[in-house]
């Protein structure tokens, strides 16, 4: 499983970072950084859970 982010679409609400800061961090304007693309092992659940509650659709999770 693979994170795709668009940049463009974020304006740093930080949902996926304060839900799953293993996977996120935020730059310097509280945008959304991509921690692993490749999600690891255990990390499917909090991965889905910052895609389905980001507010711009700037996070989607692709098969890999």
């Amino acid at each position: 499983m693979k994170i795709r982010f668009d940049e463009e679409r974020c304006t740093g609400h930080g949902r996926c970072y304060a839900l799953a800061p293993e996977l996120f961090d935020a730059d310097d304007m509280g945008h959304c950084l991509v921690l692993a693309e490749d999600v690891p092992s255990g990390f499917e659940e909090k991965a889905r859970i910052a895609v389905d509650t980001c507010p711009e659709g700037a996070l989607s999770l692709e098969d890999s």
